[in-house]
């Protein structure tokens, strides 16, 4: 099979990531190229697994979720990927990473308040085979994407 990407395939992908909602007539007439090839190109995307699905960036802080806690959890020998399909299963819980270092894993998760953060983190700490807890609160998010800047790491367009 071997597909791969070329440059309109991450120009489509530019677009896609700047407004997944964009037309195909949009994309196609800002890069100069025929709807059809933008459909075509976008289908052999999800096929490959580099579309993965079309979802919208939601502000979780407008829905009251104001408290981000960063938490690293070390398990004991042989029981990670247990714990992990546990913790991944926990609604508030936005990222889930097998990590180097200290920690086993380090997840991030949101909360409306502190009583629902401390009872999560007492559920975390009180699992089964779960050796250790390590809960850090953001104070400020400076960064927070779903996607890497595609076009300067790809295309080298905007850079100064």
């Amino acid at each position: 099979m071997g597909e791969k990407l070329d440059q309109l395939d991450i120009k489509i992908l530019v677009e896609l990531q700047d407004d997944a909602r964009k037309s195909l007539r949009e994309i196609a007439e800002k890069l100069g190229v025929a709807e059809g090839t933008v459909y075509n190109r976008i289908n052999k995307m999800r096929r490959m697994g580099v579309i993965e699905r079309f979802i919208p960036v939601i502000d979780h802080q407008k829905l009251g979720f104001n408290l981000i806690a960063v938490i690293g959890v070390t398990a004991e020998g042989g029981y990670l990927v247990e714990i992990e399909k546990e913790i991944a299963k926990e609604p508030n819980v936005t990222a889930l990473y097998d990590v180097t270092g200290e920690f086993d894993m380090m997840l991030v998760a949101k909360f409306r308040d502190r009583e629902t953060l401390n009872s999560f983190v007492k559920k975390v700490a009180g699992m089964e085979h779960v050796v250790k807890t390590y809960t850090m609160i953001v104070l400020n998010v400076v960064k927070e994407t779903h996607g890497v800047d595609i076009e300067k790491l790809f295309l080298g367009e905007g850079e100064e």
